[in-house]
């Protein structure tokens, strides 16, 4: 039986991998324009989503990428590109009234999409939570230790759809100036993360280069 201390700590590592409270002001920038009720069903995608992902990468993770033959190195290259592809339109993104035009008339499906990618992958559910439930499973041994990973999964999921819901009243103290500056920060900071991603990545590709 998987003990309860194991599986709170993995829970405890992988709200610090996934780090909901972070993604808030990525939340805001991408739903900007938005009515409070696509937000709140946007939270509820991103939450959902996120649990799928995990949940897969405990069960399938390792069969999945050997059945592609991709590395977990070669998995955080690809998804510190995309990170780094997302931070850079987020420093050049440009605000204004017609934004919010277009934003009103985004299509159900696009918004789906945008909560889908980049919101839940590679934000929240990116490499390092999907290299974290992997390895978890990995070392839980049996089918009941890899089921047993879904009750953090679902803990932190619950957590990031509290965290996406209360965005709504942080978003009208931010107004559009703070979304702006925080939108700006927030992509200096992924791109940060993408850099620390592809050298992970890097340095698992060509171990003798960190040598």
């Amino acid at each position: 039986m998987t003990e309860w201390t194991y599986l709170f700590k993995i829970g405890i590592a992988l709200f610090a991998i996934v780090n909901p409270v972070g993604a808030l002001p990525i939340f805001i920038s991408a739903t900007d324009g938005w009515t409070e009720q696509h937000r709140a069903e946007t939270a509820k995608t991103v939450a959902i989503t996120v649990f799928i992902v995990l949940v897969t990468a405990a069960l399938l993770g390792d069969r999945i990428l050997d059945f592609f033959s991709i590395s977990i190195p070669s998995f955080q290259v690809g998804g510190g590109v995309l990170l780094m592809l997302i931070a850079i339109s987020m420093m050049h993104a440009k605000q204004s009234d017609t934004r919010q035009t277009k934003e009103e008339a985004i299509a159900v499906a696009d918004r789906e999409a945008i909560a889908i990618v980049p919101l839940s992958i590679p934000l929240l559910a990116g490499p390092g939570a999907i290299s974290s439930m992997i390895i978890s499973a990995q070392q839980s041994g049996s089918f009941l230790g890899h089921v047993s990973l879904a009750l953090p999964v679902a803990v932190i999921c619950l957590l990031i759809w509290i965290t996406l819901r209360l965005s709504v009243r942080i978003a009208r103290r931010l107004g559009t100036i703070g979304i702006n500056i925080v939108t700006r920060l927030m992509g200096l900071i992924l791109a940060a993360m993408a850099v620390e991603f592809i050298a992970h990545g890097l340095a698992g590709l060509f171990p003798k280069l960190v040598s």
